[in-house]
């Protein structure tokens, strides 16, 4: 019987094929003298190109905010939001979990950021980690995955098998689950329940995936944790008020914010900040209200943190 595997070259072959379909890979044939241009042509063109995104994205803001309520559902439930990606899109979404804990006081386990390749790809390129569709699946396993967790695929192209067999993983246990693409009707896209297609076109330089899809997947993951935390009271007067006062300048944003949300004066914001133990939340409480940080806080505590709640509930 005749050895039906495909071989190297018919799968070759099969991927040029593919790749020919994706808008992202596209050459631009206005844009052949790209090396012969001006140094500021080049700047006017590539910002143009730039200005595409913003419009691409303000085209899927029903299905962002479709994923910024299932996000803030299942973080009311008590689960995470787990980014995957490789490569370019691997670093956005560990950025965007890094920059959650100071930004919002979350618990660094609330937002994850998961790689292709693991902490070295974060740096530098690890060959075939995109290909390999079940590595996703064994870190979500790793992570004791539930049916409370989002997991958001993130893939300019929307094939990655990294991403397919993280998303697979994430829909059987019964995760919410958002793919983020640069391209109409790609597979991650079928494989969520939210598809967010961005679809941002060929890329000033062809196929550099980094550039406008790389913006649009930093733009939409900023929209995915910042609203979902918006959500879950983390602002107030759309300032933020859980953030972490982990050094001078945390530190004294945190005074700022207290005085311009409340009109206290330096040393009473201060005073309260240090009564808080550095929760601007609390502080803004007990500068409202008048009460103790011993009353305010359980009061903050029934109010799920939202400090409108806490505000109204003491006064």
């Amino acid at each position: 019987m005749p050895d039906e595997t495909p071989t190297d070259d018919a799968r070759l072959t099969a991927l040029i094929r593919e790749l020919s379909q994706l808008s992202t890979e596209q050459a631009d044939t206005s844009r052949g003298d790209l090396d012969l241009l001006p140094t500021l042509e080049l700047v006017r063109a590539m910002n143009a190109e730039d200005r595409q995104v913003p419009e691409a994205i303000a085209a899927q803001a029903e299905r962002i905010a479709e994923a910024v309520d299932g996000i803030t559902a299942g973080f009311r439930r008590g689960g995470r939001l787990i980014y995957i990606g490789a490569g370019t899109a691997g670093r956005v979404g560990v950025l965007d979990a890094s920059e959650c804990p100071p930004t919002f006081g979350t618990d660094p386990g609330m937002v994850i950021g998961l790689i292709a390749g693991g902490e070295t790809a974060i740096r530098n390129a690890v060959e075939n980690a995109e290909d390999d569709e079940s590595a996703a699946a064994d870190s979500l396993r790793g992570l004791g995955l539930t049916g409370n967790d989002t997991v958001v695929g993130i893939s300019a192209s929307g094939r990655t098998p990294y991403v397919l067999g993280g998303l697979g993983y994430a829909r059987e246990i019964g995760a919410f689950t958002v793919a983020l693409a640069a391209n109409a009707g790609s597979a991650i896209g079928d494989a969520a329940d939210v598809p967010i297609e961005v679809v941002v076109g060929p890329e000033f330089v062809t196929g550099s995936t980094r550039l406008k899809a790389g913006t649009a997947q930093k733009l939409v993951v900023n929209m995915l944790s910042t609203l979902s935390m918006i959500r879950l009271g983390k602002t107030y007067r759309g300032v933020m008020v859980d953030l972490q006062a982990t050094n001078e300048k945390l530190r004294a944003r945190s005074v700022r914010t207290l005085i311009q949300l409340t009109g206290a004066a330096q040393e009473d914001a201060v005073r309260a900040l240090t009564q808080a133990d550095g929760s601007v939340k609390l502080a803004l409480l007990m500068l409202f209200t008048g009460a103790s940080a011993e009353t305010a806080a359980p009061a903050l505590a029934a109010s799920d943190g939202i400090l409108r709640d806490a505000i109204a509930a003491l006064n």
